[in-house]
This record gives structure tokens, sequence and C-alpha cells, in this order.
């Protein structure tokens, strides 16, 4: 195994931006799927906890690689809602659904509810799997309320809809580094930098 090689386990490529500015200390080659030489099939993420699909799609990638590879199963929960739309946060509205779509979903949805009910937070659960080793899990959260519309152009999936109290803005109104220093995945990536740099550093090449 290259132990100088991160594959990260998806083609979104506004996460992979997010996870390589977090990791770019790293003397890492950090790899999406879209990026390997051999196509890597679907991943059905069928599991009912962001863990069990974080976990599976780093480990169905690491078996057929034989490479180091990072996934994260990320989504929303609306307290209001019962937890929706969970892991079913990037097809609430349908399999192909757009970001746009998921939003306009949920504002539906949330209609006539007050402000003080409109509580939410993202939750983050990343999985590394290495190669004869047990695969690790970090969690992060990030706290915020349900806007009544969209504000803000930065970011993707349901950013303009999130408001973070202290920032006074949606997560779609921060720049990429203040969005990372708060966001759930950024929580989450910061405990696994230093676990990623004591595995993966540490091998030889």
């Amino acid at each position: 195994m290259a132990g100088k090689i991160l594959i990260v386990a998806t083609r979104n490529r506004g996460k992979v931006k997010e996870i390589k500015d977090l990791l770019g200390e790293i003397p890492l080659k950090v790899l999406s799927l879209n990026q390997l030489k051999n196509e890597i099939p679907e991943i059905q993420e069928d599991q009912p906890t962001f863990a069990g699909n974080a976990i599976k799609k780093a480990e169905t990638v690491s078996e057929l690689t034989g490479e180091a590879v990072l996934a994260d199963d990320s989504g929303l929960e609306v307290d209001a809602l019962g937890g929706e739309p969970g892991v079913y946060s990037a097809r609430y509205a349908g399999e192909k659904a757009t970001d746009a779509e998921n939003n306009a979903k949920l504002l539906e949805k949330m209609e006539g509810i007050p402000e003080n009910r409109r509580t939410a937070r993202f939750r983050c659960v990343i999985a590394l799997a290495v190669p004869q080793r047990n695969t690790l899990t970090l969690e992060g959260f990030c706290e915020g309320i349900i806007t009544r519309e969209p504000g803000g152009e930065e970011g993707f999936g349901y950013d303009p809809i999130f408001y973070y109290p202290p920032l006074n803005a949606t997560l779609a109104e921060l720049s990429p580094s203040e969005k990372n220093r708060i966001s759930h995945r950024g929580k989450a990536l910061c405990k696994a930098v230093p676990l990623i740099r004591e595995i993966l550093i540490d091998l030889p090449s």
C-alpha cells in the first residue's frame, strides 16, 4: 500500500474541496473517486445510521483499491421533523434531487413552524479505513436554525437555509475557511487529522 495516498470516497466536488482544505498541512496525495484510474461502482448507502454508511463506503473502497480511504456520511437533523431528513438528506426530494429541490421540500415541510421550534443540527461521521487496521470513526456536530428562505451563495446542500447564530449568518454566507472552522465536517476532520497523520505519514511508502 502507498502510505502517502488518501482516497476520499466521494464524487461531490464541494465535499472534496472542504476535506482537501482541512488536510492541507498533511503531506498526502488526496484523491477523489473521480480521479481513480479504476472505476469504483456506486456504493448503496443503505445503512440506517451515518456511521454505518460511512464505514461501508470507506471499507468497500479500501478493499477495492488497497489504499487508505476516508469516507463520511453527513446530513441534517431537524428537531421539529423528528430528525428528518437524516440519512436521506442528499435524496430528500428524490434519488436525483438537486440541492435546491431538497431545500424547497424542507422549507415546505417547515411552513408554519415558529422560530423557537426550528432548531436543527448538521451531523457528520467520518470513517477511516486502512488495510490491515481496524476502521476508525469520528463525529462532529453543528447546531443551528432552519431559515424561512435561502440566503448566501457559498457552500452546498442545505447551507443556504441553515442559520448559525454565533456568526449571525447562514452557512452559505460564510467563506470556506469560516465554514470549515465551525462545520460538522470541519469538527469531525479536526479530530481525524492527528489520527491520519499518525497512521498514514508514519507508514513506509
